[in-house]
């Protein structure tokens, strides 16, 4: 049997602590919080915390897999902006990479164009 305590561990009938503003308030029914303000905040802080926080991937460099060309001697170079030979910075070809039989750099518009893709 428990035994019977002097005083109760809340007297929540009297005063209670609003969790959004920190002010006692005397409770009315089954209030919670002091104000209609405090409780639109409340309310606020619920839908905040159910907004799933959002994963970007890591930042790449674009320039890794882009193809320039030298204005000057119109070599290309995957991922060089500046020719080493001339010194001038290269004009942007586009996306692309190394051929694989030769090595050479090669644009995708270089090879679409082949194709035929564009009029």
């Amino acid at each position: 049997m428990p035994r019977p305590t002097t005083s109760p561990s809340r007297d929540d009938g009297v005063t209670t602590t609003c969790p959004i503003c920190t002010r006692p308030f005397v409770p009315v029914g089954r209030q919670r919080v002091c104000s209609a303000a405090c409780r639109q905040a409340a309310y606020r802080r619920r839908q905040q915390a159910q907004v799933p926080a959002v994963m970007l991937p890591p930042q790449r460099s674009r320039r890794e897999g882009t193809i320039y060309q030298c204005p000057a001697c119109e070599t290309r170079y995957l991922g060089t902006q500046r020719c080493p030979e001339c010194g001038v910075f290269c004009q942007r070809v586009g996306p692309g990479g190394l051929c694989p039989s030769c090595d050479e750099p090669v644009a995708v518009a270089d090879l679409v164009d082949g194709l035929g893709g564009r009029p």
